[in-house]
């Protein structure tokens, strides 16, 4: 029994170890990407940061492209923790969109890291671009059919598409991060949000 919880106790050490480096190593790629883009931040700053050499690093992550998918799959995982994936309740759907514009304002530097992605991702060249045109269109569709139950309830305001409701809550969200950004104390992106989705939805029923 002893050496069976020995063996079990080795086993765990290295898997929690690398656990913990990986983990590491996101977040100072998240940190180096957010301040200087992907293309201005390096292996050699990210491997600096934690502390180990670039080889420690490549020993993880095979490359610069891997490490960015990781960086940017680590956000959707933290945001779905804010966003739930049922969309049965289109309202609850929409109200979850305050909760993650509250999320966003406690993490700038993930904030930053989006927005200068989503921009240097606009280069069909790009790692990030088929993962940003495909994030957009998952969500555009997502938000259109939360905004489409809404007015199967009765509850869309008269003349509003459910296609550019959608397209138009997202154009907000991402143009508030710009905005709060450049400048934290001008806005509220929370309250914004909430403000703008009681503008074109009645959730008073």
């Amino acid at each position: 029994m002893a050496d069976r919880v020995a063996a079990t106790t080795r086993k765990r050490g290295p898997y929690a170890k690398t656990k913990a480096t990986r983990a590491a190593i996101l977040d100072a790629a998240l940190d180096v990407f957010a301040r200087g883009g992907f293309r201005s931040g390096s292996i050699r700053d990210i491997a600096t940061a934690v502390g180990m050499s670039e080889a420690g690093l490549l020993h993880h992550f095979p490359n610069k492209g891997a490490l960015l998918a990781a960086v940017l799959e680590l956000r959707d995982q933290r945001a779905l923790d804010v966003v739930p994936k049922d969309d049965s309740d289109p309202l609850a759907t929409l109200e979850s969109l305050v909760g993650l514009a509250r999320y966003n304002a406690s993490v700038p530097g993930v904030v930053a890291l989006y927005c200068t992605l989503s921009a240097e991702a606009t280069d069909p060249g790009h790692p990030a671009h088929d993962y940003f045109v495909r994030r957009y269109a998952e969500t555009v569709e997502r938000l259109a059919s939360a905004f489409d139950g809404c007015a199967a309830q009765g509850r869309l305001r008269n003349g509003t598409s459910p296609d550019s409701a959608a397209r138009r809550t997202v154009a907000l969200m991402d143009g508030l991060q710009v905005q709060w950004l450049l400048d934290p104390g001008s806005v509220d992106m929370a309250a914004e949000v909430r403000r703008f989705l009681h503008e074109v939805v009645d959730f008073t029923g």
